[in-house]
């Protein structure tokens, strides 16, 4: 059973098309990258992967429940983390995580959150309101939030965004760790094409809503006859999509 099985899905708001008929799988163990420009489509990809928003056409099974008819079962076990999307900011480091492990009936929870605040190194911040934390602050305390219920897919966007790179690299140490140990899926969208050489098993790359490329990190840098994702990402941005393939202009 595959994690994420995407068939067919599009998107459409009026006359913006925003998801162009993809498809795509993610085993579970494994990171997969979702790479493109502002206005490629990740976002409403991630949206419509969580339930947040609904497919103008297609089909999105995860974790073997098809998100448009049996959500909940596969919604307990995933969970998500974008340092775009602001935590109550009232709210304590404290009470935002245990609001979310009411919400995902976290057993244990004040041991769990403990963990959590030890591995991000929040410990100091769990009485401080989340909206005087500083960006790289409120991001580890987005990542810990992805973590609270233990998930088996994991979807992230721009996760070490605003960290320094000594926090950026334990960051992603914590990440392959999680993987390694609980054989989670991870779903990662980021600009930071070292991270995704780092992470990523497969990339997919999308442009203008749809993917015209996809393959492992190497094996796109061979394709492409470049030195790293980064000068890969780069050829495809300012390339023409032909034929489901990029193609330099």
């Amino acid at each position: 059973m595959q994690a994420i099985s995407v068939e067919n899905l599009v998107k459409r708001y009026a006359h913006t098309l925003a998801v162009d008929d993809i498809s795509f799988t993610l085993a579970p163990g494994k990171i997969l990258g979702l790479l493109g420009g502002n206005g490629a489509g990740k976002t409403t990809t991630i949206s419509l992967l969580l339930g947040l928003l609904t497919p103008t056409s297609g089909r999105i099974n995860v974790l073997g429940h098809d998100m448009a008819r049996d959500r909940f079962p596969a919604l307990a076990r995933m969970n998500f983390s974008s340092p775009y999307i602001a935590l109550p900011a009232r709210l304590t480091v404290l009470e935002n995580l245990q609001v979310y492990g009411h919400l995902y009936n976290v057993p244990a929870q004040k041991t769990r959150i403990a963990e959590l605040a030890e591995q991000f190194n929040l410990t100091s911040l769990l009485n401080r309101a989340a909206g005087e934390l500083s960006a790289g602050q409120k991001t580890r305390v987005a990542l810990a939030k992805s973590l609270i219920n233990k998930p088996d897919l994991l979807l992230l966007d721009e996760p070490t965004a605003s960290l320094d790179p000594d926090t950026g690299d334990y960051v992603r140490t914590v990440l392959e760790d999680y993987r390694r140990d609980t054989g989670a899926a991870i779903l990662l969208a980021s600009h930071n094409m070292a991270e995704v050489e780092r992470l990523c098993d497969e990339v997919l790359m999308m442009k203008t809503g749809k993917i015209v490329d996809r393959g492992a990190p190497e094996e796109l840098i061979t394709r492409y006859g470049r030195e790293d994702m980064e000068q890969v990402f780069l050829h495809i941005a300012r390339s023409e999509a032909i034929n489901g393939r990029s193609e330099a202009i």
